[in-house]
């Protein structure tokens, strides 16, 4: 086959070195029978190892002559090749149950995307992406820490975050100019602690990290003076980063119940 030039517009770097795609199939441990969705599979560095370990994958690939070039390198009864935006991708019908996710995901889409797939999130095992370690260390961090922020609660409220290990810029063709990180996540399970309403949750979380050095009872503006701070157990003169997920689940319950900020899908 002919060579492919990378492509900026996509975000193209394509994993090259075998060691970190050992690495990753390791983590994955994938098994015959399972459901496995590659995102970006590019010129098939995971996609040919997961192939020997599965009799069947289905993958998502935007570029049309990637896409192309992946069905002719591959039967039809072991890839099915979605030519697609993952953006517009609907998980929750398009690909059953008990769904397992991998991919070397895009830079310039990866925040989007996670949150894209938080939808899916029910129908989903587990999840295994290359992102930037930038985006991993914030998907993981606790509170307190300076990576802490909107993503890691927002993340955190729905799956268990697991920084698995760093892949350098060499272990890809183009080069990035970053280094990457692996990372595991895991859907909660449905007992787990949940707000009211996660439109809520989001809302009153971006706000609080709109303006992080700030006390929360400046930062919330005027839904602040009518927070019962003392009944929450949260200190109004505490920072966003401080902020436990559950006590953020506290908090937007409060606002849903008082009224102070409801759905836009309720009349």
């Amino acid at each position: 086959m002919s060579k492919h030039q990378a492509r900026k517009r996509f975000g193209q770097h394509f994993l090259v070195d075998s060691r970190v795609v050992d690495n990753i199939v390791r983590a994955i441990a994938p098994a015959n029978g399972e459901n496995l969705v590659e995102i970006g599979p590019g010129l098939s560095a995971l996609t040919g190892p997961l192939l020997k370990c599965i009799d069947h994958l289905k993958a998502i690939e935007i570029d049309r002559d990637l896409a192309d070039r992946l069905s002719k390198q591959y039967p039809v009864e072991r890839l099915t090749v979605v030519e697609a935006d993952v953006l517009k991708v609907d998980f929750q019908s398009q690909f059953g149950e008990n769904i397992r996710i991998v991919g070397n995901l895009p830079y310039n889409i990866s925040t989007p995307l996670l949150f894209h797939l938080m939808k899916a999130a029910s129908k989903v095992r587990d999840q295994h992406f290359m992102l930037q370690l930038e985006v991993a260390n914030r998907m993981a961090a606790k509170p307190s820490h300076s990576d802490y922020g909107r993503l890691s609660v927002v993340m955190q409220s729905r799956y268990q975050i697991d920084k698995l290990f760093d892949v350098a810029p060499t272990s890809f063709s183009p080069a990035p100019r970053v280094v990457s990180a692996v990372v595991r996540m895991v859907p909660l399970p449905s007992d787990r602690i949940r707000p009211l309403c996660h439109f809520t949750f989001e809302q009153v979380v971006k706000r609080a990290f709109s303006q992080r050095r700030k006390m929360l009872r400046k930062s919330l503006g005027n839904w602040a003076t009518n927070v019962p701070w003392s009944e929450l157990g949260i200190e109004p003169t505490s920072r966003a980063g401080e902020l436990s997920v559950a006590e953020y689940i506290d908090l937007s319950d409060f606002m849903v119940t008082s009224g102070l900020l409801a759905s836009p899908h309720k009349k």
